[in-house]
């Protein structure tokens, strides 16, 4: 309810694509998932039926649903409806404290609560997806602290010994079940840049003719930038050397971290660089290595910005010894496919639904971003995007081979 505060009520009800969802939308069914998954199983009545067939996202085995790329046309219920939607379920819940029924729904709290986390940052990015397209480039939030100019902290590589390792969740703390189980793997010596590409070195590779080579391309990304017309990353105004950020328009800084670039973009400046993308295995390794270890997520010798900074934008990397901006920031993609680890078991039910299915034609990313909450990533955290997407906060990491 803070995130949807700075927002007029017409910006809650428009669907900018079929990614994207109304802000109206995200606080329903954000709603939905508890009324559906912590107190109906306790019993508790739905405060309207029609919800759960409205505000379901993907659960089929729960029952149909309102088509995803539709969501828009749902003027009703209306937005003060949803808030006093979301009213009444923050009060039924509220009224479970202290209920000795608490154990029975534990799980199903925690998985809501990280659920909720995730659609925080959909919601920003998701607006900001429905500003960009809006000619008058309108500001979610006025008065965001400009960027910090000046020089970008010089990249070094860091060097990683390999050999057989462990990687995923292990732990007794929350985890989504795509992090499980922890297993072995073998990685191979490898090196990993001290930060993110920035905006100025991927403005290098443009002005190098980066989008019209195409042995930079895989073949699936050389066929979009042609299909797309696109000649430089996601909410840039390559003529005016601007960019779209949640504070509206502004001149581009070259030392700030660059971002909504899809894999494509990434896998074809990492070539250009004479690099590539980490694998998730080698990216995992490192962040636990740098101090970042599976159970304590995100440490301060190596995160960037998060949404409770509300800089709601990539910052350029401070100064910091080893590899910074492992956490926050951007996104950042990976050369893995989104598959199972090996012993993968989706949990039960309808929570079987939150991962397993999608685990075709993704790409992982790492890392959080200046939308996630701090609290929400960890080393072992799997997000995963199509290679085509662009509308979250991804950026770039370099990797390198060691001979």
């Amino acid at each position: 309810m803070r995130l949807a505060q700075p927002l007029e009520v017409e910006d809650w009800v428009v669907q900018s694509m079929p990614d994207a969802s109304p802000v109206k939308w995200h606080l329903a069914h954000t709603t939905w998932f508890f009324e559906r998954f912590v107190l109906r199983p306790l019993g508790v009545p739905p405060v309207a039926e029609a919800y759960d067939y409205l505000f379901n996202s993907y659960y089929e085995s729960v029952g149909s649903r309102h088509p995803r790329a539709r969501r828009g046309m749902l003027t009703r219920p209306t937005a003060a409806e949803i808030v006093d939607y979301r009213s009444a379920v923050d009060g039924r819940l509220a009224d479970l404290e202290g209920s000795p029924r608490l154990a029975e729904i534990a799980e199903a709290l925690e998985l809501g609560k990280n659920h909720e986390e995730q659609h925080q940052e959909l919601l920003l990015t998701d607006v900001k997806h429905l500003f960009g397209a809006n000619p008058l480039s309108p500001a979610y939030r006025a008065g965001l602290a400009p960027a910090a100019r000046g020089e970008p902290l010089p990249l070094a590589w860091h060097r990683f010994g390999g050999g057989l390792t462990s990687i995923g969740h292990g732990g007794s703390s929350f985890a989504f079940d795509n992090e499980r189980p922890r297993h072995e793997v073998f990685v191979a010596p490898f090196e990993l840049a001290s930060r993110l590409v920035t905006c100025g070195e991927y403005l290098a590779f443009i002005e190098d003719g980066g989008y019209a080579r195409p042995e930079l391309w895989l073949s699936d990304g050389w066929a979009w930038v042609n299909a797309e017309n696109q000649r430089a990353p996601a909410y840039w105004d390559l003529d005016a050397r601007t960019v779209f950020t949640l504070g509206g328009r502004r001149d581009l800084v070259p030392s700030e971290p660059v971002c909504h670039v899809t894999l494509y973009e990434a896998d074809a400046y990492a070539r250009w660089a004479g690099a590539r993308l980490p694998r998730e295995a080698e990216w995992e390794v490192a962040a636990e290595r740098s101090g970042a270890g599976a159970k304590d997520g995100p440490h301060a010798a190596t995160e960037g910005a998060f949404v409770e900074d509300e800089a709601f934008h990539p910052r350029a990397a401070r100064q910091g010894a080893g590899v910074v901006q492992l956490f926050g920031d951007a996104w950042e993609w990976t050369a893995s496919a989104y598959a199972p680890y090996p012993g993968f078991e989706p949990l039960p039910g309808a929570f079987g639904e939150y991962n397993g299915k999608f685990m075709v034609s993704q790409m992982v990313l790492r890392g959080g971003s200046c939308a996630t909450p701090r609290d929400h990533v960890r080393a072992t955290y799997r997000n995963f995007f199509p290679p085509s997407a662009a509308w979250q906060f991804t950026g770039i990491r370099l990797a390198k081979d060691i001979a």
